[in-house]
């Protein structure tokens, strides 16, 4: 189903990158709104599942991860980390504990409870994510990848060959 059609759009896209940029945007929108509906009967935000993820995956044998790797692993600031942190150990989902190279910094680790929620949520996130990508072969997939990787690459500037302007505002 084309852009235009699900927006509703009275004239088509006068500018293919635009067009291009504005299907990986409401894609991922979509993709987001469909994440917090599925976590939603868990209790969860897609945020705080991803971090739960990161302290599952990314963390040596279960010593946990300090808020600052965390932070620049999830791309937020130190202040939503904290609060981000800060509601899921009211929630008894993460620890925090003071990392015992420097006080100033602190260790944040999964708790039990926290490990039982995500071995009840993981296996279906799996299988719903496997369902949601059964769209693209594995080629595909591949493909996907490596395009977003180059696109990322010249939104950071990472690129020097660029020389297109692209506007979110125009259509």
């Amino acid at each position: 189903m084309s852009l235009e059609f699900e927006l509703c759009l009275k004239r088509p896209f006068t500018l293919l990158a635009h067009e291009a940029l504005l299907n990986i945007y409401y894609s991922a929108s979509c993709l987001k709104k469909k994440a917090g509906e599925f976590l939603r009967p868990f209790g969860l935000t897609d945020v705080q599942f991803n971090l739960m993820m990161l302290l599952k995956y990314q963390s040596e044998q279960d010593e946990g991860l300090s808020q600052a790797q965390l932070s620049s692993m999830m791309l937020v600031n130190r202040a939503n980390i904290t609060s981000l942190i800060d509601r899921m150990e009211k929630a008894d989902l993460v620890i925090r504990t003071p990392a015992p190279s420097d006080r100033r910094s602190n260790i944040v680790k999964l708790t039990g409870r926290g490990k039982e929620l995500l071995a009840e949520i993981e296996p279906r996130y799996t299988k719903e994510v496997k369902r949601i990508m059964a769209a693209l072969k594995l080629n595909e997939q591949k493909t996907v990848i490596e395009m977003l990787e180059r696109i990322r690459g010249n939104v950071s500037g990472l690129n020097e060959n660029t020389t297109q302007d692209v506007s979110l505002v125009r259509v």
